[in-house]
């Protein structure tokens, strides 16, 4: 039946996909800020406040010579809506647009075989050198972190808000109608000691739902309600996202899973609507204990910037929704993501000038951090969910071709568990055994594979000799263990990409 609602739902857009902009065709009613489809008195759409795609400028990392700066810090990201996206605009047969391809993103949106971490700490680390693939000369360093796994049944309980935008702009079906299918996926996943508030913003914010807790008949009763969501009217995020947090506060859970799930095309445009404004908004927010997700949707997504910052700044994490296999993925295979196990995730790396001559950081360019906001536990960093792989990759020059006898890099973390303010210190030191590519880890291999399909979509400086055949051979050599099937998904991806 999934698959039968989808197809109708993308039948529906390609007859209807003209009017993208004008809101859901449906008549609808403003009733306390959300819209009921059934009802023929409204007023119709509004025109989005842009035109396209809003993406924030990507500066790529440069080369680093080490007796220059021999520090790198960074906070880790463990979104995966970059490489989503990339699959939507591939699957009209275009190439995304260099500032939609964040390199990490696509690394991360893929889990790997990492260890489950054991003893007092809620991650575990490693990391590992080889040649680099697109450029023999250089060398490739991994470091992987992993959230500890949890059993459904340990769930901590949830107090989840869903915060929908029910604006004009949301009236294609790729849009609303993506996000009510998600929703309901994720109401399925739910136990009786759970509940789900519903806020809904369009010209003005309305609580849809109060907080409901998960039995089998509420369960009924909350899809019932999602299902009665159309699109019109403006966009009044600020209002939104304040009575979303006001819900999750007023219900909060004591070391429960408090959060907020956005889900919006990023058509900001009633009340604050400036990035940046936006950004101090979600930053006062996170120190209330709530979470952030935001989930992004649209065959364009209007102001994709913001929503990335949103979820960068208020504790969360940024997915886009492009088809019913990426609801499965966000809202059932890894569904264990939405409980935070480590938050505020920093890495601090120490080069030896010695051996290493310069060092590059693939990707995570809007989440560098000074060396001092390493020990600054008042910086926000990124959060790992149960489960969850978060990997981040180095090109190295080394002083000398000598492989041998090579002193280990040191890795620095810190983290803080989701209810305490004050991080812990980790180390870990990765040492270079020598090894050719072909010698590394199949980990090692699939995240170089994902790293280097983004440097060349954005036709990077960095990209080396890479070509789309390369990417397809390291990725289906790697043998990395794929239960969902998200590897073929990448290798159906490169094919695509080299036949555009």
């Amino acid at each position: 039946m999934k698959k039968l609602s989808f197809l109708l739902l993308t039948l529906a857009f390609v007859v209807i996909s003209c009017s993208d902009e004008m809101g859901d065709p449906r008549t609808s009613a403003e009733v306390d800020g959300f819209f009921l489809t059934n009802d023929v008195n409204g007023s119709g759409g509004s025109i989005p406040s842009e035109a396209g795609p809003n993406y924030n400028g990507i500066v790529e990392n440069p080369f680093v010579v080490t007796q220059d700066e021999h520090i790198s810090t960074f906070s880790i990201d463990a979104d995966g809506a970059a490489f989503s996206n990339i699959r939507s605009y591939l699957a009209q047969d275009i190439l995304p647009p260099a500032d939609a391809i964040r390199t990490e993103e696509v690394v991360n949106y893929f889990n790997y075989s990492y260890p489950n971490p054991v003893g007092e700490h809620p991650i575990s680390l490693e990391g590992e050198i080889s040649d680099c693939p697109w450029n023999l000369d250089h060398k490739l360093m991994r470091i992987g972190i992993k959230g500890k796994d949890i059993p459904p049944f340990y769930f901590p309980p949830s107090n989840i808000v869903f915060l929908i935008d029910v604006s004009g702009s949301m009236g294609a079906p790729e849009k609303l109608e993506m996000l009510k299918e998600g929703f309901k996926l994720y109401v399925d996943q739910i136990r009786p000691i759970d509940k789900i508030g519903i806020v809904t913003y369009a010209s003005s914010p309305g609580v849809l739902l109060e907080p409901t807790s998960g039995t089998d008949e509420n369960k009924a009763f909350i899809k019932s309600q999602i299902d009665k969501l159309g699109a019109s009217g403006s966009t009044n995020g600020e209002g939104g996202i304040l009575t979303a947090y006001d819900l999750a506060v007023e219900n909060f859970v004591e070391d429960g899973n408090n959060r907020v799930v956005l889900g919006t095309d990023g058509d900001f445009n009633v009340g604050i609507s400036d990035q940046d404004e936006l950004i101090e908004l979600i930053e006062e927010k996170r120190e209330l204990g709530v979470f952030l997700t935001v989930l992004g949707v649209g065959s364009r997504i209007y102001n994709e910037g913001a929503m990335e910052q949103l979820a960068n700044n208020g504790n969360g994490n940024f997915e886009y929704l492009d088809n019913l296999e990426q609801l499965e993925k966000v809202f059932v295979d890894e569904y264990n993501k939405f409980f935070t196990v480590a938050k505020d995730v920093k890495i601090q790396v120490n080069f030896n000038p010695a051996v290493v001559k310069e060092y590059r950081l693939i990707g995570y360019e809007n989440r560098l951090l000074q060396t001092e906001d390493f020990e600054d536990d008042k910086k926000d960093a990124g959060e790992i969910g149960a489960g969850q792989s978060i990997t981040a990759l180095y090109e190295l020059v080394l002083e000398s071709g000598e492989t041998t006898n090579v002193p280990a890099i040191d890795v620095d973390f810190r983290y803080k568990h989701p209810n305490e303010d004050a991080s812990i210190l980790i180390n870990y030191s990765i040492k270079d055994e020598g090894n050719s590519f072909e010698q590394s880890t199949d980990s090692h291999q699939f995240a170089a594979a994902a790293a280097s399909f983004g440097l060349l979509l954005r036709d990077s400086e960095y990209k080396g000799e890479v070509n789309y055949e390369l990417i397809y051979k390291w990725a289906n050599n790697s043998g990395e263990i794929d239960p969902f099937g998200y590897k073929q998904i990448f290798l159906d991806l490169v094919n695509k990409a080299d036949n555009l």
